[in-house]
């Protein structure tokens, strides 16, 4: 059980050779001055005998006692279990000590244990268990701030993943309407309309699941939904969609301009009003995405009533995939309305 762990969490990873490295830099530094005035055989026992129990208190502690402090937060539990480790390793190293010291360094010192002596091993004893502790927080530390990012990416994925769910059925329905009227209206033009559709279904399919794709797919996509509502209201209204991409290796979240494209055809485009108009402006830089989209209001009521959910879907997107770097205006007015979108893609 012991080895597991020490495998598991110690290791296995770095904090291993934080920890070498600081009992190792220790001994070398303290051997250097010892050997100034002693022996070399002398220097080391010494030195490594008090080290040897710094390091099983230190550990035990670090290992056993620490951690079930950090689990249950009982402190009186962690005091009854950390005073007679104390008790029990200072008892042994201090009859090491007189046993070994006494034979190849002698001194009164070793002879007794004195209330100096005792407060002196105490100091060193808490000295080193307390630095290693300090290393058991920190990694503890980071670790649970890597563990809550971790968690946090999971959820803005599960959330995002959600939100195009919400998206790609309800595009997907609305095009196989199109898809029904067309093929029984303008039988002709179904052949187009399978292309533009199976277009759209890859688009859908295949791209709208990852986190970026270039530009262009996002506006071949745009293009292909025009196209099918065309020939679908037989060209029976004013459409303009005007694009500005100066970098074409620009990326972007997919899926975040066709809802204002479909909310436009929705409340603003009607077979009975043949003054329809829809006026759209895409420019893409390496910095900056704007996207202007102006349409009539033919029926402000049906608009009150059905808009919300699509633009408050649409908004929590952007701020999962766009974190404080958009800014989305709404211009409803009696006649026409504007959405205008501005992405930092710096």
């Amino acid at each position: 059980m012991f080895m597991a762990a020490i495998r598991t969490n110690f290791l296995t990873n770095r904090i291993f050779w934080l920890n070498f490295s600081f009992w190792f830099l220790f001994f070398a530094y303290k051997l250097y001055d010892f050997t100034n005035h002693m022996e070399m055989k002398v220097a080391i026992a010494r030195i490594g005998l008090p080290m040897f129990f710094h390091i099983i208190l230190s550990y035990t502690h670090y290992f056993f006692i620490l951690p079930d402090l950090l689990r249950t937060k009982r402190v009186i539990r962690y005091f009854s279990r950390l005073i007679p480790a104390i008790a029990i390793i200072m008892f042994f190293q201090v009859l090491a000590e007189n046993q070994v010291f006494n034979t190849i360094w002698p001194s009164d010192y070793f002879q007794s244990f004195s209330w100096s002596r005792f407060v002196s091993t105490l100091w060193d004893q808490m000295s080193f268990m307390i630095f290693t502790g300090m290393i058991k927080f920190a990694v503890d530390w980071f670790e649970l701030e890597n563990q809550k990012k971790e968690l946090q990416n999971q959820k803005l994925n599960a959330e995002l993943n959600y939100l195009k769910a919400q998206v790609n059925p309800h595009f997907l329905f609305n095009t196989l309407h199109n898809l029904n009227y067309l093929t029984q209206a303008k039988k002709d033009e179904a052949s187009e309309v399978v292309i533009r559709l199976s277009n759209i279904m890859r688009y859908m399919i295949y791209d709208s699941s990852k986190s970026e794709v270039p530009v262009e797919k996002e506006v071949g996509y745009i293009k292909d939904y025009l196209n099918l509502e065309e020939i679908r209201l037989n060209n029976n209204f004013d459409i303009a969609f005007n694009t500005e991409i100066k970098n074409s290796g620009v990326m972007i979240a997919p899926l975040i301009l066709i809802p204002f494209v479909e909310n436009a055809f929705k409340h603003g485009i009607s077979d009975n009003r043949p003054d329809s108009w829809i006026r759209m402006d895409l420019k893409v830089t390496a910095e900056e995405l704007s996207f202007e989209s102006i349409n009539s209001v033919y029926n402000k009521k049906r608009v009150e009533e059905q808009s919300g959910f699509g633009l408050e879907n649409l908004k929590q997107r952007l701020k999962l995939s766009y974190p404080d770097k958009f800014s989305l205006e709404v211009l409803d007015r009696e006649m026409e309305y504007c959405v205008k979108l501005k992405v930092d893609l710096s």
